[in-house]
């Protein structure tokens, strides 16, 4: 039979945005992840897809990053509900710009988280957000 006394309250993980060490870890994130953007050859075709100029680009994948690890929900408070497909359909993302950026996003959680069980858990979560992305055919 249960009890029907009001259940303990779990204590809640610490957000992973705190884990990695939050805002300054976030900036430090995307300021690698468009480096490696900038200068892998691998990343050459996706890199071509962003306007010279990231400055806009990084201030607003920081914001989606920082909520998205569940930080400051200023992304939201700011455009809206994320919508990322909707947001990147105006490009063509197949397998080839799909693996480039996890490329890039990995080596940049590599170079800038350092608890490797975190960084397993960003990935984990980034490659079907990563996938559902693509919006061009296999091939």
């Amino acid at each position: 039979m249960l009890n029907d006394a009001a259940p303990e309250k779990a204590i809640p993980e610490k957000p992973t945005y705190a884990l990695i060490g939050g805002q300054m870890a976030i900036d430090r994130l995307v300021e690698r992840f468009y480096h490696l953007m900038d200068t892998l050859p691998a990343a050459r075709d996706l890199r071509a897809m962003h306007a010279p100029d990231l400055t806009e680009t990084k201030r607003v994948l920081k914001l989606y990053l920082a909520q998205w690890t569940g930080g400051p929900a200023a992304y939201s408070a700011e455009r809206g509900h994320p919508r990322l497909r909707a947001r990147h359909m105006g490009f063509s993302i197949g397998t080839a710009e799909r693996d480039a950026w996890l490329l890039c996003m990995g080596q940049a959680l590599d170079d800038t988280v350092e608890d490797a069980q975190v960084r397993a858990e960003i990935r984990g979560a980034l490659a079907p957000l990563a996938d559902w992305m693509r919006n061009q055919p296999e091939g």
